[in-house]
């Protein structure tokens, strides 16, 4: 089907041809076929690349463009999110039928608003998580939405993000009946089964724009699905470097997905000592800049600097340990080829699109505590697979797991190869999970009776797999225990929220997490510290994994522990009675110190070193602790308890920022940080009178002149004519990077 026979608008039409396109693929003609541009409710289940995020658009602006409706698309990561920000906006050119040009909008943070700007936007990308946050505020706008695209709708089966999923789209699917829902999934093994659910048509499909080969590697032959055989040249003891070598040999790119951060690492190593020999000197030259770039971004860390060793090499590793802006530049050195070989965990295989010639799965199997090694699901390992073959650059994809043994080899290829993905199922009824929903139901109006509130979970994936009756008792206990802790009350039989209750649900907060702050906050230690609020975010349910301590950790965070034990708010368990209790203990007082090294200006090389937390670890951390801390405060606002108010607003700023109270002045300039900062302070500027009175040729010398007159256009001040003129010469120059956080 060509472009030109769609029923879409013609201003839509051309803007797709001009961009290359100018015939659908197989899924996405079967997506038009099966009623999407005619407002049906569809699953389109189909590989990596095969154009469903085309199919999604269309929708999108159908809806905008033709029925003056609103579309919203929910992403799983704040990094697809973006991706696909970036996506939609070539489509902001296109007029509306009142002239105006559309509006696309992306919000994936602060869960404590209900960003009413989004109202002017006519496509809104989200997180499954911000859009839940937009539902508990009830943002006017969400009612009028007539389209949501649900992206990797196959993670209603992850524990952590399926249950938000599958409670979003139910709830909007309640708000708006007409709804139309776009589900979009590159594997399932129930794909009808989700799409009865969603009363979806569906459409499945195998096909890709490139062709993937799915083999075993066994010493120097891989054994592929269909029979062919192909001989490896081995260098090397290690499978997976012989193979990536034979493939960078070849003009291909590696991507090689290893099962912990340390695994990805070493192996990135063990490749570029080989690498590093086949490079041309012009390639090498262009690396070198590369590798440049890593090490000036953000605060320069062991880590960073082993990143930029390998870049240097034409490799890379991958994995939640970076911060953001090296992720994002390793993503890109990728994708336009600059880097032959990523090693990366297997979080990189959910959504972001980075495909590779050849994929390599180092390890099928997991390691956790207390279960020991098994094997990932075949889902996983679909997803790893579909980033095989790069569109436009190669004809066929390769797929290759390791074996050692032939028999390891026939166990892969019946396990995974052959083998069809496992049904998705419903995460939603744990208790720890639900409880925030079951309170949002009410808190937020959605539902006054406990009748209300089991017909509404009695429209989720769930109850359509299991019957709501298995929910109930789960959802029966949670009712219980939000009233025993004052968060609804009873009036005959409606159930309303306490402004309590109420606040809890808006803030995004875990109600144990609520119940936690609120006790603590009227119960406070005798010594009340910045440590003290520190230890109590980290001891909230809603802080994620603690920082665990290990070995010698131990032994020295007990120590701490007794030292700061007046300032606690929580009092630690038993240490031999319940050694699991307080070992976790330990951990949140090492998240504790963390932070507070943070704020007292540590650098993130000194936090690597003296705890071991990473530079993504730490940024999870910091946002975490950022949201805390303003919900504490949030809550003491409440509770009226006064005398932890100003501690809790002067820790939210010092943690976002990462600096001690006397930055806090100057920091609220924009583009002053915690580097700028301190160069400032140290310079004799410690105010914004200061600022203000300092000679505009000086700030030149600390900051450079497009930082100067940025600082000067915020505070005022009187600047000589000629001086504004060097300033705005200045605006040419090339900005001196400071690397500031």
């Amino acid at each position: 089907m060509k472009i030109t026979e769609l029923a879409i608008p013609q201003q839509v039409k051309d803007l797709i041809i001009q961009s290359g396109v100018t015939e659908l693929y197989p899924p996405q003609e079967e997506a038009v076929r099966a009623g999407a541009l005619q407002g049906k409710n569809l699953v389109l289940a189909s590989p990596t690349a095969s154009g469903k995020t085309l199919v999604a658009e269309l929708c999108c602006l159908k809806h905008v463009l033709e029925k003056g409706g609103k579309a919203v698309y929910l992403a799983p990561l704040k990094a697809l999110a973006n991706e696909k920000f970036d996506d939609f906006k070539k489509y902001a050119a296109l007029k509306k039928a009142d002239g105006n040009n559309i509006r696309i909008g992306i919000s994936t943070g602060d869960y404590d608003s209900n960003d009413p700007w989004l109202e002017n936007y006519d496509i809104v990308i989200t997180t499954n998580e911000k859009a839940d946050s937009l539902l508990r505020h009830r943002a006017r706008w969400m009612d009028s939405v007539s389209l949501v695209v649900a992206d990797e709708v196959h993670l209603l089966n992850d524990a952590e993000r399926g249950p938000t999923l599958e409670v979003v789209l139910a709830r909007l699917m309640q708000i708006n009946p007409s709804i139309q829902v776009l589900a979009l999934s590159a594997t399932m093994g129930n794909v009808d089964e989700v799409a009865r659910w969603l009363e979806a048509q569906f459409v499945t499909t195998e096909w890709r724009p490139v062709t993937l080969k799915e083999g075993v590697l066994l010493h120097d032959e891989i054994q592929f699905k269909d029979g062919e055989v192909k001989k490896i040249v081995r260098k090397t003891s290690n499978d997976s470097v012989n193979l990536v070598l034979n493939t960078v040999k070849t003009g291909g790119q590696a991507l090689v997905f290893a099962s912990t951060r340390r695994n990805a690492v070493a192996l990135a190593k063990k490749i570029a000592d080989h690498t590093a020999k086949e490079l041309s000197k012009v390639a090498k030259k262009t690396l070198e800049k590369e590798a440049e770039k890593v090490r000036n971004t953000d605060e320069r860390t062991k880590i960073s600097d082993d990143l930029a060793e390998l870049v240097q090499c034409g490799v890379a590793f991958h994995h939640a340990g970076l911060g953001g802006a090296h992720r994002r530049i390793i993503e890109d050195l990728f994708r336009t080829g600059r880097i032959k070989v990523l090693t990366a965990t297997p979080t990189l295989a959910f959504g972001m699109n980075l495909p590779a010639r050849v994929v390599i799965i180092q390890d099928y199997r997991r390691y956790e505590v207390g279960y020991g090694y098994y094997p990932i699901s075949v889902l996983e390992y679909k997803q790893m697979a579909g980033r095989a073959g790069r569109p436009k650059y190669d004809k066929a994809g390769e797929a290759i797991l390791i074996a050692k043994t032939a028999d390891e080899a026939d166990y892969l290829i019946d396990n995974f190869i052959l083998a069809r993905p496992e049904r998705i199922w419903s995460r939603l009824a744990v208790e720890k999970i639900i409880r925030g929903h079951v309170l949002a139901t009410v808190a937020s109006g959605f539902a006054n009776t406990e009748g209300g509130i089991y017909e509404f979970f009695g429209k989720t994936f769930y109850a359509h797999q299991y019957d709501v009756k298995g929910i109930k008792s789960v959802i029966s206990k949670i009712l219980k225990y939000l009233y025993e802790e004052q968060m609804f009350y009873l009036d005959g039989n409606n159930l309303f929220a306490t402004p309590f209750g109420k606040r809890v649900s808006e803030l995004y907060l875990d109600p144990v997490s609520g119940v936690v702050i609120r006790d603590a906050l009227k119960c406070k230690p005798d010594c009340l510290t910045e440590f003290s609020m520190l230890h109590l975010i980290a001891h909230t349910p809603d802080m994620g994994p603690v920082m665990r301590p290990y070995g010698e950790e131990i032994d020295q965070m007990s120590v701490l522990l007794e030292e700061h034990r007046k300032e606690f708010f929580v009092l630690p368990p038993a240490e031999w009675e319940d050694r699991l209790g307080f070992e976790e203990f330990l951990g949140e007082v090492k998240t504790a110190l963390i932070l507070k090294a943070w704020i007292e200006e540590s650098s993130e090389e000194e936090l690597l070193e003296k705890y071991g937390v990473q530079p993504g670890d730490l940024y999870r951390i910091i946002e975490n602790g950022k949201w805390l801390l303003h919900a504490t405060h949030e809550l003491a606002t409440l509770l009226r308890e006064k005398e932890c108010l100003h501690l809790t607003a002067e820790l939210v700023e010092r943690v976002s920022k990462g600096i001690k109270r006397e930055l806090l002045p100057i920091v609220k300039l924009e583009s002053i940080g915690r580097v700028r900062g301190r160069k400032l302070y140290n310079s004799g500027y410690k105010t914004i009178d200061d600022l203000k009175q300092a000679k505009t040729e000086d700030l030149i010398a600390l900051l450079g002149p497009v930082l100067a007159r940025k600082v000067k256009e915020q505070i005022g001040g009187f600047v000589k004519k000629e001086t504004w003129e060097q300033l705005n010469k200045g605006e040419e120059w090339k900005q001196k990077s400071l690397g500031d956080y």
